[in-house]
């Protein structure tokens, strides 16, 4: 997803930093995006005001707890998916997720918004999915909408940060269609607006 969402960026115009904790998979994913793609050290300040956490979800809060005040400022995007062992079901069994445990984590002044973890890498760069978003801080999430609209994709707001947990198990329900009903990963959930 980090070089997915990262060409996709690079198009749209804007700029780029990888960051990783191997520094030379960062250096050669940077390399691969092209442009003025940048890499940064980890664990130091990020340059851009939206930083796009591209992790596996257990990783995601502790990312977060290590970079502290750096983040103050900025808008953190969890694109990650909290799957159980069988992918059936979520790893946590609470009615939360892993945008609400980042929000406690982040510094103050930081905004958090859920997005992208409904659409499947693959439809992400072909295609022209929607991208469902939540989040409490109302500039977070018009930068985060803006900047998914960049990528030529439509951003589909879906409510506050509690909303993040429906989103996750929607993740779920993509990976049961693409198991079951759909039988391939080149499909997203979208809205179709009907005219009556």
């Amino acid at each position: 997803m980090a070089r997915t969402i990262g060409a996709r960026a690079i198009a749209g115009g804007s700029t780029v930093e990888v960051m990783g904790r191997d520094q030379s998979k960062a250096a050669d994913l940077a390399k691969t995006l092209g442009g003025d793609t940048t890499t940064g050290e980890w664990g130091t300040a990020p340059a851009g005001d939206i930083v796009i956490v591209a992790l596996l979800y257990d990783g995601v809060v502790p990312a977060i707890a290590q970079y502290g005040d750096a983040l103050a400022g900025k808008v953190i995007v969890d694109i990650s998916n909290p799957f159980n062992s069988t992918f059936d079901g979520l790893a946590h069994r609470e009615e939360t997720s892993i945008a609400q445990e980042v929000a406690r984590a982040a510094p103050a002044g930081a905004g958090v918004v859920k997005a992208f973890n409904t659409v499947f890498r693959q439809v992400l760069e072909k295609g022209r999915p929607d991208v469902f978003i939540a989040g409490e801080d109302a500039p977070a999430k018009a930068q985060v909408e803006a900047f998914v609209e960049s990528l030529g994709l439509r951003p589909l707001d879906v409510g506050g940060l509690n909303m993040a947990h429906w989103l996750e198990g929607a993740g779920v329900l993509t990976v049961g269609l693409a198991n079951h009903g759909v039988g391939n990963l080149d499909f997203a959930l979208g809205i179709s607006e009907l005219s009556v």
